[in-house]
């Protein structure tokens, strides 16, 4: 989820209430935990009162944010507003104000989300530049903007770019609030994911360790994701019998919480035994699969579940090949 911002007024009087209000504001849609609380009506009501505040104490109207688009209005046009109001705020702001930045990193964001993933990049690059000339590494809109960046970069697929902005974000946020806060776990995770899909697998290991022992309170989902991820970096160096033990306490974790025929249980328990069978064990490899097929079977009218059953079919037929069953493996299609 890219974070939009709102726009405070700074030459008005009461403009340190005025910035506390914003900071407010910035921070609920920046924790991790919140945001994912945060209806986009909550948010929307959230902003349509802070700027009811703002109008009282006589401040100014700040730029319309981008948390909903108006009814009727499509995505381009959205976007073509956007570009009118960063020109705008160009023109008679100048590049580096807080406000010429916050309008240029709400038209990145929609550009994001209208897949315009080369516009979004150019245009958060430069809000980055411009904030970090104006406001600081430190900045709480400049670590909203960089993560922005960082994640539109994962979307366009430039793992090693997508890290360098989260080093940054984790540096940042180890040193303002420790390195067990949930902020600082989520940015050191994105951070080793970035890293298996660049191919440096040591450090993904390394950074994927430390988020699991730093997560303390971390969502369960989030906690089975960095050890999926661990999983797969350790898998992708051959310590297979690691590999393994990941995904058995993922598995385990995903029966308890969403039970043994959920989507997400089959994924993790199919993967559990293809790692069996790249280590050689072909007993347990042949077990898992089997039961994960019979489960995918009672569970056969999700429609991704569907799809998963075909690829454990193939792979259990395969294990049987193997184990010289040719008559079982013929039996399954």
């Amino acid at each position: 989820m890219r974070l939009t911002l709102a726009t405070p007024t700074h030459s008005v009087p009461h403009a340190a209430l005025g910035r506390l209000c914003y900071g407010i504001v910035l921070t609920l849609t920046r924790n991790g935990d919140v945001r994912l609380a945060l209806s986009r009506r909550t948010v929307d009501a959230l902003t349509a009162a802070w700027q009811s505040v703002l109008r009282t104490i006589g401040f100014s109207a700040p730029e319309p944010t981008t948390f909903g688009d108006s009814t009727g209005v499509t995505p381009a046009e959205r976007a073509a507003r956007l570009e009118l109001a960063l020109d705008s705020a160009v023109q008679t702001l100048g590049t580096h104000h807080p406000r010429t930045i916050a309008a240029r990193n709400n038209l990145a964001s929609k550009y994001a989300e209208i897949g315009r993933r080369t516009a979004a990049i150019a245009q958060f690059e430069q809000a980055v530049e411009d904030a970090l000339a104006t406001l600081g590494e430190e900045h709480p809109e400049t670590e909203v903007i960089r993560e922005n960046l960082a994640l539109c970069y994962e979307d366009a697929a430039r793992p090693s770019e997508a890290a360098g902005q989260w080093e940054s974000l984790v540096q940042q946020r180890n040193e303002r609030m420790g390195s067990h806060a949930a902020e600082t776990v989520s940015a050191r995770a994105s951070l080793a994911s970035a890293y298996r899909k660049s191919g440096l697998y040591d450090a993904a290991i390394a950074h994927f360790e430390l988020a699991i022992g730093d997560s303390r309170g971390v969502a369960s989902d989030e906690l089975e994701g960095m050890r999926i991820g661990l999983a797969l970096a350790l898998k992708a160096i051959g310590r297979l019998e690691e590999t393994c033990g990941q995904f058995r306490m993922v598995l385990a974790q995903r029966r308890r919480r969403l039970g043994a025929r959920h989507h997400l249980t089959l994924s993790v328990h199919h993967q559990l035994g293809r790692a069996y069978v790249a280590a050689g064990r072909e007993p347990e490899a042949l077990r898992t699969l089997r039961q994960t097929y019979r489960d995918c079977l009672a569970a056969a009218g999700d429609h991704e579940v569907r799809l998963l059953t075909m690829r454990v079919r193939r792979d259990l037929a395969g294990v049987y090949r193997t184990a010289g069953l040719h008559r079982e493996a013929a039996a399954l299609f």
